[in-house]
């Protein structure tokens, strides 16, 4: 029986990683933090705006994402010890849990604050929720807890991906990289 999983992962499956990661860092550094009043003040306007705009193009890349690793093949796993295969399939299914938690709750914390979601160019996504502004500052004080756990547990994952290609010299990060197919990965 010969193995028919590709090398590497698909050019749409590696750009849709790529984005994400691009964008969940540009949204994380965009994000205006701090307390309700400081998130909201009109001089953090434009910060917030393209935080929340980034953040729902985050979302929708996500959606995407599952939709596309549904339909597509991977590459199989590189030969590892199991604790290093159990630790990678965590924080995979860890980020993509929190590339729909982080902005769930950053959406519905700013609507129960009776805050519509404004994204670039003033645009307004009113609440259809019903104002609960106590649970609103938790679940915002949640979404900046989920905030920075994304982004650690990516530079535990950028860290272990490195970690294979310069000192286990497997093809881990190779089949992830951008690139054009019929060059080895």
């Amino acid at each position: 029986m010969t193995d028919t999983s590709p090398s590497r992962f698909s050019p749409i499956a590696r750009a849709l990683h790529w984005w994400t990661a691009i964008l969940v860092l540009v949204t994380f550094i965009y994000g205006p933090g701090g307390s309700e009043a400081r998130v909201y003040l009109q001089s953090r306007d434009f910060d917030r705006q393209l935080h929340e705009s980034l953040g729902l193009l985050v979302y929708a890349l996500s959606f995407l994402r599952v939709a596309w690793k549904a339909l597509d093949k991977a590459p199989a796993p590189e030969p590892m010890p199991a604790h290093m295969l159990l630790a990678a399939r965590a924080a995979q299914a860890a980020l993509l849990l929190l590339l729909f938690l982080v902005p769930t709750t950053a959406i519905v914390g700013a609507w129960l604050e009776g805050h519509p979601l404004t994204l670039l160019g003033h645009i307004e996504i009113a609440a259809p929720l019903a104002q609960s502004h106590d649970l609103g500052l938790k679940i915002a004080s949640l979404h900046t807890w989920l905030g920075d756990a994304i982004m650690w547990i990516a530079g535990l994952h950028a860290a272990a991906a490195l970690y294979h290609h310069f000192m286990l010299k497997d093809r881990v990060l190779l089949s992830m990289l951008p690139g054009r197919d019929d060059q080895p990965a």
